[in-house]
């Protein structure tokens, strides 16, 4: 350019080089800063969903509450404080992003006396995107019935009852009383009508047996003796229907000293009835679960939170019972520690076999698992004998229990001989039942009562 010395045009180009690498850098930092706007905004899961998934694998160590401090850090407002990539890897697997020297990884690990979390490798990338939408937005509970409005409606219904009881009472006695009215005022009448006791004694009605009761009896000898056998076998009856009704328990529903919900464990929160009964495959008892595996999950659920309320029940009655395990095992909520001094929880049993009689939990449970199911019709073994528990709040005995009701079972269900139990150990047995009863058929059903299962000393020995 004319006009221009050589030491300009260099200072021009030096500037005009200044001017690009602002310009690459303002792009580049404008690039970053709406990436980060990007990755926040990525995180679109299903808060719902992200709950349920939270509350199955992540209520171990962190509260629901997500603003308090347990095992685990609070996760409110988690994604604003780490990059969604970052969350991912760290949910995923949290000791290879250690591994990888990752600083914020190491530093909550230290943080947290090298305490460390669980891996989740089989959660998808949408099942850690529905969790971070949990924490970052939960789903407003849904409307619950408050304690008041439960308190007046159990008041209403049970004042309802009382006042009918009340009214059928007081007519009761007004009929008694008319009555007592009507009689004085006939026997006053009487009086009115007699000039003399003695005349008005007279007036008395009585009842007079002209019958000769000899000659009655002895012309109906046959019917009397007919109706004394029919009277004598009746008694007979009702003292073998009462002997056989001893220990039949059904309906049987005690009182606990802690009261357990099965509907909200096993319905409303999907527990498996093998979590806390896990003997059950293994052993002759189911077993009753102890107070720490109810710590399990109450480490971290100190209140009920639940939608569903029991109707006389409150959401403080379930924190109440929540509080007894806690005294139970000597559990301090707040300072999170053990004081050491236990005291056991007395549950009552429902479901006793008698001493003389053999029942296996296990091998129900199972060898004969698909095959009961089958046959009662229930998606779970449980429910074959203890019925639909997960509907009940508090379980009752649902069957009669009797050997009759046993053998019934065992004349109706299958055996499966697919089974690796039985083809292991009575190979031999059913290849000779299935030429004693194919009677040329491919497909046979071979019931339990064909393989012993009705013999004496199957059940007793």
């Amino acid at each position: 350019m004319p006009g221009l010395s050589s030491t300009n045009l260099l200072l021009m180009k030096n500037r005009q080089k200044n001017i690009y690498l602002y310009f690459i850098f303002g792009l580049f930092f404008s690039m970053a800063f709406q990436n980060m706007l990007v990755a926040q905004d990525q995180i679109k899961g299903n808060a719902e969903n992200g709950a349920k998934l939270f509350k199955k694998n992540c209520t171990a160590c962190h509260s629901t509450d997500l603003t308090k401090k347990l095992i685990g850090p609070p996760l409110a407002g988690v994604t604003d404080r780490r990059s969604h990539e970052w969350l991912h890897k760290w949910i995923k697997d949290n000791k290879a992003l250690r591994e990888s020297g990752d600083k914020y990884a190491i530093a909550n690990y230290e943080e947290y006396n090298q305490l460390e979390m669980n891996l989740f490798p089989q959660l998808s990338e949408q099942d850690i995107d529905d969790i971070l939408a949990f924490t970052k937005n939960p789903p407003s509970p849904k409307e619950e019935k408050t304690l008041a409005t439960e308190t007046a409606n159990f008041q209403q219904n049970d004042l309802g009852g009382a006042t009918t009881k009340i009214i059928v009472l007081g007519f009761t006695l007004l009929a008694i009383i008319l009555l007592g009215i009507l009689f004085k005022l006939y026997t006053l009448i009487r009086l009115i009508n007699t000039n003399t006791l003695e005349e008005y004694q007279a007036q008395k009605p009585a009842i007079k047996f002209s019958i000769d009761l000899s000659k009655v009896l002895e012309r109906y000898r046959s019917v009397g003796y007919a109706l004394i056998g029919f009277f004598f076998l009746a008694a007979l009856y009702g003292v073998w229907d009462f002997l056989m009704g001893i220990d039949i328990n059904k309906g049987y529903k005690p009182q606990q000293p802690i009261y357990f919900s099965h509907k909200i464990h096993t319905n409303n929160n999907s527990i498996d009835c093998q979590y806390c009964h896990s003997s059950a495959k293994y052993d002759k008892v189911s077993g009753i679960p102890t107070a720490n595996v109810c710590m399990n999950c109450h480490m971290t659920i100190t209140e009920y939170k639940g939608n569903y309320i029991e109707e006389g029940k409150s959401k403080e009655f379930y924190t109440k019972e929540i509080q007894k395990i806690y005294q139970s095992v000597g559990w301090d909520p707040s300072t999170r520690k053990y004081s050491g001094k236990t005291k056991p929880i007395q549950w009552v049993r429902i479901h006793n076999m008698p001493d003389f009689v053999y029942f296996n939990h296990s091998q129900h449970v199972v060898a004969g698992e698909e095959m009961i199911k089958k046959a009662k019709n229930v998606d779970i073994v449980c429910k074959a004998c203890h019925g639909q528990v997960q509907e009940m709040d508090e379980v009752q005995m649902d069957n009669n229990f009797t050997m009759g009701w046993c053998i019934n079972c065992h004349r109706t269900t299958v055996v499966n001989m697919e089974n690796k139990y039985y083809i292991e150990y009575f190979s031999k047995l059913h290849e000779k039942l299935k030429k004693q009863y194919s009677n040329g058929k491919r497909d046979i059903k071979i019931t339990v009562d064909a393989v012993g299962g009705i013999e004496c000393g199957k059940c007793h020995y």
